[in-house]
Parts: structure tokens; sequence; C-alpha cells
């Protein structure tokens, strides 16, 4: 579950993490009677949506005096935002956070996230604040510090000494880097605190007057553990959701809407990536990822369908079910139900293989539907089957 800039702050806050003061607002007066109460001659507007790379698309403004607090709040409220994560078509921006401005010194970067190469926690971070960390790994790798955390044991001071050293903070301020590292502990504390996936501050700054500041933060939650975070649930902006994803996640079905147009049903998330990436390979887009999981039912699989066909750009479905704990006649049942119910109109290209496999089979065969439900033997043979299908 991902939340705004806003809230992630608030909740680092609350682990001892220094963040500027502001608000949020919903119309450009709120904003300039929030720059009034702060009280700096400069502050900054920020647009409040689910996605990076705000700035270069003129979501985040410095402004210098009230009047260009209300001048660009009257932009940036309402507009519809264009970022390289939000695609073509934008998100539209409906608040927007006021906070002082800042003496900026020197940016850093930091996250803290799960590696589950070696199944423990892992701090990233570099002294290339305020860039895409994407972009540093591909050109400066060596400007990339990894720490490594072992769950059983916790992190500990002298890690949370190697990453302020490792930033260089005693070149900038031999004086910030006991504070740097009391930072480091408060982001892991936060991190497993509150069950998060990721917690990443870019920029993190060290200021003129000798401080260490999150200027910006993102945190996303694990959705698996949100049952022990209940009130997490009310961070949760719908609005910023696609629909199809909140009415997957009500049933239990792990979706994403893509740009292709081949449609993808598939149990486990290792074999729904392969699927995708074959369906790349053989020259088509997927149009989703969707995870049934491994206790698909009948009712569940005929959701997926309709959750799937609900999307216009989809041409064709590639079903890539390994029967282990899930049955594949149990998928087949669901999948004739779901053209007998969901009413599809668009091509079918199944692969079923494990258990119950050859019954699953017999399923399909005696649908009576024909050419528009199509068996595979293969999960290379069902891609290229379904990349014929979309591609004619």
């Amino acid at each position: 579950m991902k939340i705004h800039e806003y809230q992630a702050k608030r909740i680092l806050a609350k682990y001892g993490v220094t963040i500027p003061r502001g608000d949020t607002a919903d119309t450009y007066t709120q904003a300039v009677d929030i720059a009034k109460s702060l009280g700096t001659e400069v502050n900054v507007v920020k647009a409040q949506i689910h996605a990076g790379g705000r700035g270069k698309g003129g979501g985040v403004k410095v402004c210098k005096g009230l009047e260009e607090v209300e001048t660009h709040a009257k932009v940036i409220i309402g507009m519809q935002l264009v970022t390289h994560q939000t695609g073509p078509e934008g998100q539209r921006v409906k608040r927007v956070l006021v906070e002082e401005g800042m003496d900026i010194k020197k940016e850093l970067y930091c996250s803290v996230l799960v590696d589950r190469a070696t199944q423990s926690v892992v701090f990233l971070a570099s002294t290339e604040g305020g860039m895409d960390i994407e972009e540093v790994a591909e050109k400066t790798p060596e400007k990339i510090i990894k720490v490594f955390v072992d769950p059983a044991v916790g992190f500990r001071s002298y890690q949370a000494m190697q990453l302020a050293y490792g930033l260089q903070v005693d070149a900038t301020d031999p004086k910030l880097v006991r504070p740097m590292a009391k930072l480091m502990s408060s982001l892991y504390n936060a991190f497993v605190g509150e069950d998060c996936s990721l917690v990443e501050i870019n920029p993190l700054i060290l200021t003129g007057d000798g401080r260490v500041i999150a200027l910006d933060s993102k945190v996303t939650f694990d959705d698996n553990a949100l049952f022990r975070h209940k009130e997490l649930l009310d961070l949760r902006d719908l609005d910023e959701e696609d629909p199809l994803e909140i009415e997957a996640s009500q049933a239990d079905l792990n979706y994403i809407k893509l740009d292709g147009n081949i449609g993808c049903m598939v149990n486990g998330a290792g074999l729904a990536m392969g699927t995708m990436d074959i369906i790349k390979a053989y020259g088509a887009e997927p149009a989703n990822f969707l995870d049934v999981g491994g206790t698909a039912t009948t009712e569940r699989v005929a959701k997926a369908f309709q959750i799937i066909t609900s999307d216009s750009n989809v041409k064709c479905i590639l079903i890539n079910i390994f029967g282990g704990i899930v049955r594949c006649d149990i998928v087949a049942e669901g999948i004739v139900a779901a053209f007998k119910e969901v009413g599809l109109n668009v091509p079918v290209v199944v692969r079923l293989e494990g258990t119950n496999a050859e019954k699953a089979q017999e399923i399909i065969a005696s649908s009576g539907f024909g050419d528009q439900l199509q068996m595979a033997d293969g999960l290379r043979e069902a891609a290229k089957k379904a990349v014929a299908v979309v591609q004619s």
C-alpha cells in the first residue's frame, strides 16, 4: 500500500526523523495561509500524488513570497501532472504540501528495503541525493553504499556509523555524524515497526544551520501485514489507485494494470513475471499482472476474468497455471463458468500443468467454446498462440 509524501513524513517523525515544518492544502487560499503561519521568506509548494518525478513535471515549486505561493498553488492544484511514473495520461493533483524552505548544504540519498537474496533488511545510501537511484546505479554504482541488517540481530550502532561515514557527512560537518547515525536507527525502527516494504528519503539533506532533515520521503507498506496496522488503512487514498486494482484487492487477487493487450492470469508471482517476460520476448505486451494465488476457486477465477476483461485494451487472455496447491480442474471449471457468466468475447489461451491437468484438459475440450478457448502444450506454445492472436 502506498501513501502520500506528507503522510510518510508524519510517520517518520513519530520515530524521531526531523522533517520540515508544513501542512497540506486543498485550495490556493489554504496554501497562502499555511505559508503565512510558517513565517518564512521562502516556501515550497509540492503536489501530492502517488508518483515520483513530480519536480520534473512541474509539480514542485520554490516560492519567494506569498504571491508566488498563491500563483503556483493555483496552477498545481487541479493540474493533470505527468511524470515518468504516471504514464502519458498523468494524475490529477487534489492537494499540495506547503513547507518551509531549507538552507541546503548537501543532498544525500537513503532507503531501507528487504533484500530477498540475503533474507535481510538492506540500507541503500548514496552521496548523490536528488537523483534517480536507478540512474546512479547504472552510471556510478561505486557511489552506492549497501549495509545489510540481520533481522535476528537488528540494526547495530556500528552500522549506523558506517552509513554516516560512508555518506561523507564528516567532510561536510563532523558534528552531523552522530545525528546522521541516529536518523539511520530511526529509519530502521520505522521500517520494522510499521511493517514497511520500502522507506526512502530522497533527498536527505544537511542544512547550513547543522541539521539532518528528510526533505522528501516515500513509504510503502507490506499488504500482508496490514492486519496488524488497521490504522494505516485510513491513509489509503482510493482516488489515487486504479479502480480495477481496488476491486481485485477486495477479492484477494493480486492485480496490477499495465499498458499491453494480452491479459495474464497466473498462479504465483514468479510464474506471473516469467509469463509477462515471455510475452514481451515474442513481441507483444502484457496488459496486467494478475496472480490468483495458491487457493484459486471457481468463483475467484471467474472474478479474475471479469477484472481482466474490464480493461478494453485486452484482446486475448493467456492463462498459465501450474497446479500444486491449486488444482488444474478447479481452474478449468472456473474458466468454463466465466465464459458462461461473464460473457467473454476475447480469445483465451490456456496452459495447465500439474495436479489434475489431464482432467482439466477434458473439461476445456468438452466446454463447447471451440477456437475461442485454446489449449497449449507448454508456456512457450501458449505465449506464441496469444501473441499470434493479438497480432492478427
